[in-house]
């Protein structure tokens, strides 16, 4: 039987990702009004180098994971040096190898993907108050 906790987790982290998914599908719909697909394709880009490190981090610290997890501060530590790791990476890559046709498109969606964070508050499941059954 999971951890109330872990449930909590869970479920908070998927929600996130969805709201990730819809801050990004808007930013592309809002691109495409403006810039039509090359818009659309810096917006991709943009959110898909917020969103793969924010997906490695959650899979190092095997919230989705069926074993037993660790709460260990060491890899936690771990788990945000990578995912800052693969975010320099990316960039990196973005830059180097497929250059963001809009910078400002590009930009705007990595800031407004990572800042779906501060939806927090709103997307955490509310304590149940049945825990003593």
């Amino acid at each position: 039987m999971e951890r109330l906790e872990t449930q909590r987790q869970k479920t908070y982290f998927v929600r996130l990702m969805l709201a990730q998914l819809v801050v990004t599908l808007l930013g592309m719909l809002l691109a495409f009004s403006i810039a039509h697909m090359p818009g659309v394709v810096s917006v991709f880009k943009g959110a898909l180098v917020a969103l793969l490190p924010h997906a490695f981090f959650i899979q190092r610290i095997g919230i989705f994971s069926a074993k037993r997890r660790s709460s260990g501060a060491m890899d936690l530590f771990r788990a945000e040096a990578g995912k800052f790791g693969l975010t320099v990476t990316l960039f990196s890559l973005v830059f180097v190898v497929v250059p963001p046709s809009n910078p400002a498109f590009f930009f705007s969606a990595y800031v407004a993907v990572v800042l779906t964070h501060w939806l927090a508050p709103w997307l955490m499941p509310r304590k149940s108050h049945n825990l003593l059954r």
